[in-house]
């Protein structure tokens, strides 16, 4: 018999690519930022230097977005344009330049 967390591991979603677990992290962290109001470092939040220029930019993006439109729409604004930047970014597969890129 498995327990209850088991359970809820192996039916949890996992990403299917590189780019969709990108946009995954990119878009929680950037929530994260969101409401925080501060960065943290790169690494602490397990991104390449490569994914948290896409951070920021999601970011600055949403901010706008929040003081224009609202919360809703900026939280629309991180889904979209993590998956967009992620997708471009991993569209050729894993990017050259080391791990930290």
């Amino acid at each position: 018999m498995s327990s209850p967390s088991s359970d809820a591991e192996l039916s949890a979603p996992s990403p299917s690519s590189d780019a969709e677990l990108c946009a995954e992290i990119v878009a929680r962290w950037s929530r994260k930022v969101l409401d925080s109001g501060t960065y943290g470092d790169y690494q602490s939040m397990g991104l390449s230097n490569g994914q948290y220029e896409i951070l920021r930019a999601v970011v600055d993006a949403a901010r706008a977005a929040e003081r224009r439109q609202g919360v809703d729409a900026a939280d629309e604004l991180i889904d979209r344009q993590a998956r967009t930047a992620c997708a471009d970014r991993y569209r050729q597969g894993v990017p050259s330049g080391g791990p930290w890129r």
